[in-house]
């Protein structure tokens, strides 16, 4: 007996040398004189026949046929019939004895193998060709990325961040030709008015202009995004307001960020208000506080408080350009008719030369409906004033002042360092194109 699955019987096969199946296992067949262990076939089940393969192609194996009555050439039933004696002979060949095999999988034609890497649509019309060099041979390999797929979100997020960092100092926004002050204003809190300072500035100053950042809120948020010291006895804004300190004695330069200051502000200002009362020009004392400051800037951004008291009032003054950050909800909206009519007012006795240029669209969901339909209201009322960047609500923003950084430097990467970096781009290349009235 041979160990390849397949016992040799003389007495079954009549010849010495041929395999029986291990599956020939039916009522009155004997494996060297043991009696076969008893199994569930039926009595006249016949035994599957493996002819000779044909000459070409691929032999398959023959399935097993259902169990009939058949008639032996005498007339008797073929299931009384010994096993031997029911054993069909080869075609073409009577000597020959019957071979019994176990049934295997089809194996595939010899032309296939070269093409089993081939990933393969069976879905795809017959008329497209499968085989290789074809002139319409479409088919590729799932390993070969497509051209949406050429960057990774990690190489894509690099290069962001590379240029929003622009270590090497060679990318430059443009510049304008005299200084640029912006008034971050509304009166309503929370809406992005200390968040849009910071990543403002930082932006443009890490691509070669020089920044100025007032921070007229006495929460001093601003200060603590910019990592500047602001605590008691600190020289802050209160001291330029109410004791007409110079401004260049004040102004801090913001470490890591080149061409970065910033005039903080301490919880004295919040008393400021009050002082400012019985002081001559009250109303126009950070203005002159600017203006004496002997350097130069590209931009002043001044940070003001979510109120529209003398703090407000001196930063509208000061200022040629108003920053209106809107949060994409309808409170926002509520109160903006109530701060333009204040610019108004401020334009018409104080600062003529006061104008609303830029709206800045903020913490949008783009999975709301509310959202895009606060957008298509502001952009329907203000027109070009509002920026196409718009910020979209991004956890980044939110962590970055934990650590005493921007988002720009935190997470340059992130979709909210990307959107602020698109709105001062955007800022600059208007300032260029469509200069406003500035101080000389």
């Amino acid at each position: 007996m041979h160990d390849d699955g397949r016992y040799d019987d003389p007495r079954v096969t009549g010849s010495a040398g041929d395999p029986v199946s291990r599956e020939t296992d039916y009522p009155g067949w004997v494996a060297h004189g043991k009696p076969a262990s008893p199994s569930p076939r039926p009595p006249d089940c016949e035994p599957v026949v493996q002819h000779d393969p044909p000459p070409t192609g691929v032999a398959r194996p023959v399935p097993p046929e259902l169990p009939t009555a058949r008639s032996a050439p005498d007339g008797s039933r073929a299931g009384n019939a010994p096993a031997a004696e029911r054993v069909a002979p080869a075609r073409g060949n009577a000597a020959a004895p019957t071979r019994f095999e176990v049934a295997v999988p089809q194996q595939p034609a010899p032309g296939s193998v070269a093409d089993a890497g081939r990933v393969t649509d069976t879905t795809a019309s017959p008329a497209v060709p499968y085989e290789h060099g074809g002139d319409d041979d479409t088919y590729v390999s799932r390993e070969t990325p497509t051209r949406e797929e050429d960057d990774p979100p990690l190489a894509m997020e690099a290069m962001r961040a590379v240029q929003i960092l622009n270590p090497s100092g060679e990318v430059t926004m443009p510049r304008p030709e005299r200084t640029r002050v912006m008034c971050v204003a509304n009166q309503k809190g929370g809406v992005g008015k200390t968040t849009t300072t910071v990543n403002l500035a930082v932006a443009l100053a890490l691509h070669g202009n020089r920044v100025l950042v007032v921070d007229l809120d006495p929460q001093g948020n601003a200060s603590t995004g910019l990592n500047v010291p602001h605590h008691t006895g600190v020289p802050d804004v209160y001291d330029c307001l109410i004791n007409s300190v110079p401004l260049e004695d004040v102004a801090q330069a913001v470490e890591g960020i080149p061409n970065l200051w910033c005039v903080p502000a301490t919880i004295d200002l919040a008393g400021a208000e009050i002082e400012l009362v019985s002081v001559v020009a009250r109303e126009s004392r950070l203005q002159r506080a600017i203006a004496g400051y002997p350097g130069h800037f590209d931009y002043i951004f001044i940070d003001c408080p979510p109120s529209l008291g003398l703090l407000t009032v001196n930063a509208l003054v000061a200022a040629q350009e108003v920053l209106i950050p809107i949060q994409c909800e309808y409170y926002a909206l509520e109160g903006l008719n109530q701060l333009i009519n204040n610019i108004n007012l401020v334009r018409q006795h104080l600062n003529p030369r006061l104008e609303v240029s830029t709206i800045l669209l903020t913490m949008y969901d783009r999975r709301t409906r509310l959202a895009d339909a606060v957008e298509q209201d502001v952009r329907n009322h203000f027109g070009d004033k509002v920026l196409q960047a718009v910020i979209p609500r991004n956890v980044r923003v939110s962590e970055a002042p934990s650590y005493g950084q921007s988002v720009m430097t935190y997470d340059p990467g992130s979709r909210g360092a990307t959107s602020y970096f698109e709105a001062a781009q955007e800022i600059a290349e208007r300032g260029v194109t469509a200069p406003v009235s500035r101080n000389a």
